[in-house]
């Protein structure tokens, strides 16, 4: 269904868009029955002139009938965002490599069913079907990349290179689960299909997007970021808050792209949310792509490919957020609804997704439900765990090794502290939990730690011997001790 904004809501006001800020000679007639006023209040604490922002567009009936930007694509030479300025996707790119590998499908160079160990032998076997398309709904039980590096030690912006990772990935032991018996997000599998397309149609996956989706679409500002020398024309930078007030650069080197890495614009994202709503890149991909993941067990999970499917206030969406380094995306469809909203922003406290809903609840004033109640927080979520060392911290000291993660883990007491070090990027208090239960964490106010690695020690007779550490999206990597280490 492709319904016209103004056929379904009230008047509550009108907007001309500006023909050069779009672009286009049409732009100029382009009307928008919603106040804009309100939407705009939703970035007014970024349209200062002076900070980093976000781009918005509202899409309805194939047009951006309001598009705007807040704040600065560059601190440097106060260069303003505007809805072509080209900005990081982060996960928002998912849903891009997911059309891409069902395209790859449909025209025959693999199968949506082939086990990923086809196309990417160096996946060990683990005994269980892990098709590709378990990559893509995220119930392949794949270890998440970004986690694994960051449990090496690494910090966001070090630099390892797509054949460091393909190892590190071949080198885990186990899964977090069977294939396809549960749902849990992980950007290795969106990763790996990559290589497997590649492998398929003898093309690098960037090339192939461009040839059978980007192009056809004209999206002429979008591509995958496979080569973090290439120069992006009309790129926002990305930044980060500085806590004592300012912003500092925060991009990335690495060229791992699948799970992310898509650059594009509000105009380019126009077209892709128009033939997402009107099946316009290849007839029946929508149907695909769209499809919610199915486990073993005949339960649906929420998540399809690359998209989510989800409820607001009453009504149906399809969208995805993005994060990575300095930038943030979202996209939000409201399919029964005919409005398409994407944000995009360059800066890492952006929080688009937030601000995507607040400008959906200003368009569809009238078709929106209640406003949810927010649900309560437990205390664990609000404070934590007591920053509680354990009862005899000398008996955990020591050095631990992860074949899988091919890293040292340091375990030592400092002060009235059992703190745990790795690399440049992990050094941090380690607390108790429960017995052997420990956890390392970010510290929150009054003196409590935000659980965040979780250690499971094991012993044998009274001696500590080792460790299995869970950390999310990563599950049940061992440590042994080693004899003799400092």
């Amino acid at each position: 269904m492709n319904t016209s904004l103004s056929s379904v809501r009230r008047p509550l006001g009108t907007v001309v868009l500006v023909g050069l800020l779009l672009g286009a000679p049409e732009a100029s007639h382009a009307q928008a029955s919603f106040d804009t006023d309100a939407v705009d209040a939703v970035f007014a604490d970024f349209d200062t002139g002076q900070a980093p922002g976000c781009a918005l567009g509202v899409v309805s009936d194939g047009r951006l009938v309001y598009g705007r930007g807040y704040g600065l694509a560059n601190l440097e030479h106060g260069i303003p965002i505007t809805t072509t300025s080209v900005f990081r996707s982060g996960s928002v790119s998912k849903q891009f490599t997911a059309a891409v590998v069902a395209i790859a499908a449909m025209d025959g160079h693999l199968s949506l069913e082939d086990e990923l160990r086809t196309w990417v032998p160096e996946i060990p076997d683990y005994g269980s079907r892990l098709t590709l398309l378990h990559t893509l709904n995220h119930t392949s039980g794949l270890r998440d990349y970004l986690t694994l590096m960051r449990l090496r030690g690494l910090r966001g912006d070090d630099f390892y290179d797509e054949a460091e990772l393909i190892a590190r990935q071949a080198a885990q032991d186990e899964l977090n689960f069977e294939p396809g018996s549960e749902y849990l997000y992980s950007n290795s599998g969106y990763f790996l299909v990559t290589e497997a397309v590649a492998r398929a149609t003898g093309m690098s996956f960037r090339e192939y997007a461009d040839e059978i989706l980007f192009r056809p679409l004209g999206m002429s500002n979008s591509h995958f970021h496979d080569d973090h020398t290439h120069i992006v024309p009309q790129r926002a930078d990305g930044y980060a808050p500085l806590p004592g007030g300012g912003f500092r650069t925060s991009m990335t080197t690495l060229e791992m792209i699948g799970d992310g890495g898509v650059y594009t614009s509000v105009e380019d994202m126009t077209k892709w949310l128009t033939a997402q709503e009107e099946d316009g890149l290849r007839r029946g991909l929508n149907t695909i792509v769209q499809a919610p993941g199915v486990l073993e067990s005949g339960d649906d999970v929420p998540y399809a490919l690359g998209l989510s499917h989800g409820e607001y206030r009453g009504l149906p969406t399809i969208g995805h957020g993005g994060s990575f380094v300095g930038y943030r995306a979202h996209t939000l469809r409201f399919p029964t609804e005919g409005l398409g909203l994407v944000t995009l922003c360059n800066r890492s406290d952006g929080d688009p997704g937030t601000r995507t809903r607040r400008v959906a609840d200003v368009i569809l004033a009238d078709r929106l439900g209640p406003i949810p109640e927010r649900a309560e927080e437990t205390v664990q979520d609000r404070l934590g765990v007591p920053a509680r060392s354990p009862s005899d911290p000398a008996a955990y000291a020591g050095t631990y090794y992860s074949p899988e993660l091919d890293v040292r883990y340091h375990i030592e007491v400092a002060g009235d502290e059992l703190r745990v070090r790795a690399g440049p990027g992990i050094d941090d208090r380690l607390v108790q939990i429960s017995g052997d239960t420990l956890t390392a964490g970010r510290s929150l106010p009054g003196d409590r730690i935000d659980p965040g690695l979780i250690f499971r020690f094991q012993r044998e007779r009274s001696r500590v011997t080792g460790f299995e550490l869970d950390a999310g999206r990563v599950v049940h990597v061992r440590f042994r001790r080693v004899p003799n280490a400092p």
